[in-house]
Order: C-alpha cells, then sequence, then structure tokens
C-alpha cells in the first residue's frame, strides 16, 4: 500500500488530493503551474508560500502530477524534480493536463477528449493512452475556445466600440472605464494569459445576450474547426470534455455537436472527481 498525492493542473488553479489507507481524502488548491509561463523557481515559490510542506510523516509515496504544459520530457523532467524536492517524494510520474481529462472522462473507452479552461487542448484517447494530439500554439497565437480566448474577443470589443451600451456598461461595472490602465496590466502582469481569462466570466453573467452568445459560439466554433474536425476519430467516436469553460457553456458544444453531426459524450467542470476514485483503488 502506498499514499498518493494527486494534482489536477491547469494555467489558473490546481487541485490537490492526498489519499492514505484508512484516512478521507485531504484536499488542497493553489494557483496553476504551467511550466512554458512559469520558471521553476517561480514555481517553487509558490508551493512554499500555498502549500507548504514538513518533510515529516506526511509525505507521500508517490505523486501523480497532471498539468497544463506538462507533455514534453523536458517539462515533465523539471516538473518532476520540482515536486520530489518540495514533497519529499520517492517517486514522481508527471503527465500532461489530457491524460488526466481522458482516464476522467474516459476511462478505458476510446474518445477525442478536450480541456476548455483558461487554455485549450484536444487529443485523441485510445482507451490507455493518448495517440494523437493536436498541437497547441498557447494563449499568444491559440487557445481556441479558451477563457482567455473569449477575453482577448471581450476586451477587442469593448476597445473597438464594438459592445452596444448594455455591454459597454456591464464590461465598465465589472472591470472599470481606464482601457489605458487595463492594457498596462495585461501588458505588465506575469500570468497574461490568467489576466485575460478573468474577463471571460462577464459571458456567463450575459448569457441571452445576442453579442454574448455570438462570442461565445464564435470562439468555442473556431476550438472545432481547428482543433476537434482535425481528427478522423471525430465521426467515430463520441466527443468529451472538461473545464470550467466547457462546463459554463455545455448547451453550446452540444448544440455545435448536433450541427457537425458528432457524438457528444460527457462534459465535467473538473476531472479530480473521478481522479479520486480511481486512485482510492489502489490505496484500499
Amino acid at each position: 500500500m502506498a499514499s498518493y498525492l494527486i494534482a489536477d493542473s491547469g494555467s489558473t488553479k490546481t487541485d490537490w488530493c492526498l489519499l492514505r489507507k484508512g484516512s478521507k481524502p485531504v484536499l488542497f488548491q493553489t494557483s496553476g503551474i504551467n511550466p512554458y509561463i512559469q520558471s521553476g523557481e517561480a514555481i517553487s515559490e509558490m508551493l512554499q508560500k500555498e502549500l507548504p510542506w514538513t518533510g515529516k510523516k506526511n509525505n507521500p509515496d508517490v505523486i501523480n502530477y497532471y498539468g497544463a504544459g506538462a507533455s514534453s520530457p523536458e517539462k515533465q523532467t523539471i516538473l518532476s524534480g520540482l515536486l520530489k524536492k518540495h514533497f519529499y517524494a520517492e517517486k514522481v510520474t508527471v503527465q500532461s493536463d489530457l491524460m488526466a481529462a481522458a482516464l476522467s472522462l474516459c476511462g478505458e473507452n476510446k474518445g477525442i477528449v478536450s480541456i476548455l479552461g483558461t487554455g485549450s487542448a484536444s487529443c485523441y484517447y485510445n482507451g490507455k493512452k493518448i495517440k494523437e494530439q493536436q498541437p497547441s500554439l498557447g494563449y499568444l497565437a491559440g487557445d481556441e475556445g479558451s477563457g482567455n480566448n473569449m477575453g482577448k474577443r471581450i476586451l477587442q470589443y469593448y476597445a473597438y466600440g464594438t459592445f452596444d451600451a448594455e455591454l459597454k456598461t456591464g464590461f465598465e461595472m465589472r472591470y472599470g472605464n481606464d482601457i489605458n490602465a487595463i492594457i498596462s496590466k495585461l501588458y505588465s502582469d506575469p500570468y497574461p494569459n490568467r489576466y485575460l481569462a478573468s474577463f471571460a466570466p462577464m459571458l456567463v453573467d450575459m448569457r441571452g445576450h445576442y453579442m454574448a452568445e455570438n462570442i461565445i459560439e464564435d470562439c468555442i466554433n473556431d476550438f472545432f474547426q481547428h482543433s476537434i474536425l482535425k481528427y478522423r476519430e471525430s465521426w467515430k467516436m463520441p466527443l468529451y470534455f472538461t473545464g470550467s469553460i466547457a462546463y459554463s457553456f455545455r448547451d453550446v458544444i452540444a448544440n455545435l455537436c448536433n450541427q457537425y453531426e458528432l457524438e457528444l459524450g460527457k462534459v465535467e467542470k473538473s476531472p479530480m472527481e473521478s481522479l479520486i476514485k480511481h486512485y482510492k483503488k489502489l490505496v484500499s
């Protein structure tokens, strides 16, 4: 029997769970981790501040970490070293957040798995491993359908005077009317992807307004066009989605699946609940 520390990390937040035999799961949450945006030093500092570890009896035997930006061997090595050092763990496995999504949503079934959160990603999962994955260009050049993609569109519509009076007022009530201050923060913020994504909740509040609906549908449709429809398996297997954006706009996803004559599987807000069930079997 081993104790497990499992993590599901996006660019905005990381969910942690410590599992031990005979004990209830212990849940934590910290800021997000993305090694393409943060340095190793920045990640270490965040962990020391938000999730300090004693280095004594609470040490996990095994860490299974799933995270954004963790698909390449280089980034996996960096993260593995940081996690071993911080948690005093003997064994650390680092995989992409898509693998967590696939395990949670598909289990041993095949399907197209997508994440729509702060960023976006997709893959074809064959029931055991990720067989094909569309390249991710990140928040600067890609991330269609994501929170930062929608946030960028919101900011453009406001700055260019595209919003009508209702949406203009709604924006200013939430974020102020000083566009220079907003732009200054965007270009000085250490995590611009998170900052852009912070505008997306406005769309949840303004559902029903035709312009808000257009932004939501256009952004998610771009994700279908640039990602999902690139997989030949999309027309043969169910589509699975996870992430805050996917869950908030699951009705739009369902409508697009109908339009493209694709089968929609499950849409979940987070993979963590299913991951806990999976790993509890290993400690019981």
